[in-house]
């Protein structure tokens, strides 16, 4: 099943709608989705490798301008969206937790966010809530997101059939080993931090 998600989306990729998909899923991951918009752009970038930094550019301006409206939610609707986001990620305990790392670390706890595999929805949302310097977290949102997204896309580019045999050989391998990624970033947040 994973394997026709694959074929469909890196087929679905090269249309012309891909770029507006790989615009909103960014946008929303980055306030309250639980799906990275890094599945669409290797698609993306696999199936045009000449257009992998307009890719990446996409991705990361939307990724940011999400992170940007998760900042809103929680500054101004806390109360009336942001817990339930935080709810369902079953985050309630670590969310004041993050609120101490803002204070410490301001611009680093953002960066780690943005760059790793921690969720990224989370640390907007309470980066609004506990009013952290806005300026400063649009910058440190916006170099970690592209750093992480450029990166992909470049790789993608240098290596492209190389990569794209690899994937095809390995999709089922990849998907665990990215989804056990996902994971343990929330585990991480949840169980360690």
């Amino acid at each position: 099943m994973l394997r026709k998600m694959y074929d469909w989306v890196l087929h679905w990729s090269a249309t012309k709608y891909a770029v507006p998909a790989l615009a909103v899923i960014a946008f929303a991951e980055s306030s309250f989705f639980p799906i990275p918009p890094d599945v669409l752009l290797i698609a993306m970038t696999v199936a045009v490798p000449t257009r992998w930094f307009h890719f990446a550019l996409v991705c990361s301006i939307g990724s940011v301008l999400g992170g940007m409206f998760g900042y809103l939610l929680g500054w101004q609707f806390m109360d009336l969206i942001g817990f339930h986001i935080v709810e369902f990620y079953h985050f309630q305990d670590q969310f004041d937790k993050i609120g101490g790392w803002y204070q410490q670390y301001n611009a680093w706890a953002v960066a780690a966010a943005g760059f790793t595999p921690l969720p990224y929805k989370v640390f907007t949302l309470a980066a609004g809530a506990f009013q952290i310097n806005f300026p400063v977290f649009v910058g440190a949102s916006f170099v970690s997101r592209a750093a992480r997204f450029f990166i992909i896309a470049a790789l993608l580019y240098k290596f492209g059939p190389q990569i794209k045999i690899f994937i095809e050989r390995y999709f089922n391998l990849l998907s665990t080993a990215f989804f056990v990624l996902l994971v343990l970033g929330f585990f991480v947040l949840k169980y360690v931090m």
